[in-house]
């Protein structure tokens, strides 16, 4: 056996599988529909969804089995073959797979994955490298600011010429966070956030879809046959769920009412047919994996483990909460999927390599200590 029980973070290990089996019960749940009408197979997406599972938890064992450091020297390869993937995404059209009027997907025969998912990781990779390394200087803003921002923003630009604003926001956060746990000064910071804001503010109101959204997230109700029919037709499912749920299997908003019931939209689904217990699960299991990660990062034993472990924390654990706090009509749509529940390959396969790298450095500072 290649993991001891001593060298394994139980609760993150259970956690995450509950996830993922959670996940595979609710992607067959919600997608046979969908999967019938348009492949005259209802078993389509369970199918694919299976592989990458299998795919999932062998590149998790190998990365929980792999020493973290080697991240560590590889910081700058990894960085590049993701730069480079999103670079082909963006230049070459004839690899770049088009869907709901964004580039994401990258088609190689027969295999087609989201360069912006292992990016997420490669950013995080590199931010640890970066800030462990340079830890007696962050406090000096060309030292702390200038080149994460640099580099990370490099990745963030492609990921918004998809156009992917969602992920692109959410792998700032996790960047700033990291920045600040990491002891850059907060005026520092706050110049950044600062100067960000105008962007931010330019890159919604100018996008006619993006302010659409917030113009639904104030208001839902006021087109609810219209641009806010899914959130409205979210909110129903949750209220027809009620504290117990209608049955697993039995929930009506998947029957077409709902889009991206399988994807984005799956968190309604379990409200609906797992109701306020279901939902109360996941959000558990998800504070396990938050804890457990902020724990695995105080036992690392140096800088580079401490923050890529709070960096892939933050990784999964803000996506989920932005995942949630969207369904439930809390944010504006972004097109983030929910950690190991929502169909979705390339996401839960480098979702669970971090998980992967999670233990590994919990196993390191096991024998260090």
């Amino acid at each position: 056996m290649l993991l001891k029980v001593r060298e394994i973070d139980k609760p993150l290990i259970l956690a995450t599988m509950a996830l993922v089996a959670i996940g595979f019960v609710m992607v067959w749940s919600t997608s046979y529909i969908m999967a019938m009408k348009r492949y005259g197979n209802e078993y389509f997406f369970v199918k694919k969804h299976l592989i990458f599972i299998g795919l999932g938890f062998i590149l998790f064992f190998i990365a929980a089995n792999v020493k973290y450091h080697l991240y560590q020297r590889w910081t700058y390869a990894i960085f590049l073959a993701s730069l480079v993937s999103l670079i082909i995404l963006t230049f070459i059209h004839g690899m770049g797979n088009e869907a709901g009027g964004a580039r994401r997907w990258i088609k190689l025969g027969p295999v087609t994955f989201q360069p912006s998912e292992p990016a997420k990781l490669a950013v995080i990779i590199y931010m640890s490298y970066y800030l462990a390394a340079k830890k007696e200087r962050l406090k000096t803003f060309s030292i702390g600011i200038v080149p994460p921002m640099i580099m990370s923003g490099l990745i963030l630009l492609f990921i918004l010429k998809e156009p992917d604003f969602g992920t692109a926001l959410s792998l700032g956060a996790i960047t700033i966070i990291m920045m600040f746990i990491a002891g850059v000064r907060i005026r520092h910071l706050f110049s950044l956030l600062l100067l960000a804001a105008p962007f931010i503010y330019f890159m919604v109101t100018k996008v006619d879809y993006r302010m659409k959204r917030v113009l639904v997230f104030l208001d839902p109700w006021r087109d609810s046959g219209g641009a806010g029919f899914q959130l409205v037709q979210s909110l129903i499912a949750f209220g027809a769920g009620g504290v117990w749920g209608v049955g697993l299997g039995e929930g009506k908003q998947k029957l077409f009412y709902l889009p991206e019931a399988h994807t984005d939209f799956i968190l309604s689904v379990v409200g609906e047919e797992l109701g306020l217990i279901g939902v109360s699960a996941l959000i558990a299991l998800y504070l396990i994996i938050l804890v457990s990660g902020i724990r695995i990062s105080l036992k690392a034993k140096d800088l580079f483990g401490q923050y890529l472990a709070i960096g892939i924390t933050l990784l999964i654990v803000l996506q989920a909460a932005v995942n949630m706090a969207v369904v439930l009509a809390l944010l504006p749509t972004k097109g983030l999927t929910l950690p190991f529940i929502s169909y979705g390959g390339t996401s839960l396969v480098v979702n669970m390599i971090g998980m992967g790298i999670l233990v590994n450095i919990y196993k390191e500072g096991v024998k260090g200590r």
